[in-house]
């Protein structure tokens, strides 16, 4: 039974849309419900009329977890903790999105990126369970990493930005430029949907499975974790968006990260054990609204 369990909510704030939920965990999923993303003021208010409704039929939640696109300010000691920072999507630079919550729902909040977000739920039920470190990737409209590190989820100067390494760029074998406005062909420029669509002219599930994009794709994708692979050492490696749904994307990736690593990390979850190493997420589409759960929980037991 669950019924005994602290109560909590959950909101994934994306750039298209926001997902909220109330409940404890994926076997405890009381209401959901999701909307598109328009500017700060309209969507954090819809969210907090979503808790305030559900409180009438479950009672008041213990705390609220927010995991929400970035760049953001994960940082309870900074003086702009809960705010989004100078980001592409208008409207929402400088936008404080904790304290309106905090304001009107009056229970404390857990605030990180929408990638720790999912990094933590993976860990905490999905597919990453008893592993840590864990790097969690998403590869989709944009591309981005969580990690979660001797149990922690990973922040410094800001917190990671996974998805825009530097990657070795063949520009004979490979001529795009790159379609990141900052970076030009870093990871994301290189590999994330938009570059997939700017490079051969048509969205990426659109393609056929033999085309050359995915062997490309998965040249990159394979680059960029071999490299976390080198730098974090994790127990486990998801591997989460759009891009990766593709079924024949995971064993491509995977021979092409052995070959990469050359015999040189001896576990033998990189040899053949490799499909138990890096994997599709557990818990699907949910992995980012329950990361907020997640968070959620934590602030609530740290409080």
């Amino acid at each position: 039974m669950t019924s005994n369990l602290p109560l909590f909510g959950g909101i994934e704030g994306g750039g298209t849309k926001f997902v909220c939920a109330v409940g404890s965990g994926p076997d405890d999923i009381r209401a959901e419900t999701r909307f598109p993303t328009t500017n700060p003021a309209e969507t954090m208010g819809r969210a907090i009329s979503f808790f305030q409704e559900q409180a009438a039929d479950f009672g008041p939640i213990s705390a609220l977890g927010l995991a929400c696109f970035g760049p953001l300010d994960p940082d309870p000691a900074s003086s702009t903790f809960g705010y989004i920072l100078p980001t592409p999507k208008p409207g929402w630079t400088n936008a404080d999105i904790v304290s309106p919550l905090r304001a009107a729902l009056n229970v404390p909040v857990g605030f990180d990126t929408d990638v720790n977000g999912a990094a933590l739920s993976e860990a905490r039920w999905g597919a990453a369970q008893g592993c840590d470190p864990v790097l969690y990737i998403t590869i989709g409209t944009g591309i981005g990493g969580g990690l979660l590190v001797n149990g922690h989820l990973s922040h410094g100067l800001q917190h990671p930005e996974m998805g825009h390494i530097r990657l070795p760029h063949d520009l004979i074998a490979d001529p795009f430029p790159g379609a990141c406005p900052f970076h030009a062909d870093c990871f994301e420029g290189l590999a994330a949907g938009p570059a997939v669509e700017k490079r051969w002219g048509q969205k990426a599930e659109t393609l056929p499975v033999d085309h050359p994009a995915w062997d490309l794709e998965a040249h990159y994708i394979a680059l960029a974790v071999a490299n976390f692979i080198f730098t974090v050492s994790p127990q486990r490696i998801v591997l989460g968006g759009g891009v990766t749904q593709q079924e024949h994307m995971l064993p491509m990736i995977h021979q092409k990260v052995q070959k990469l690593l050359n015999g040189y990390v001896s576990s033998p979850l990189v040899g053949k054990r490799i499909a138990e190493y890096i994997v599709p997420p557990a818990l699907g589409g949910r992995a980012g609204v329950l990361g907020a759960i997640a968070l959620a929980e934590r602030v609530f037991r740290h409080a």
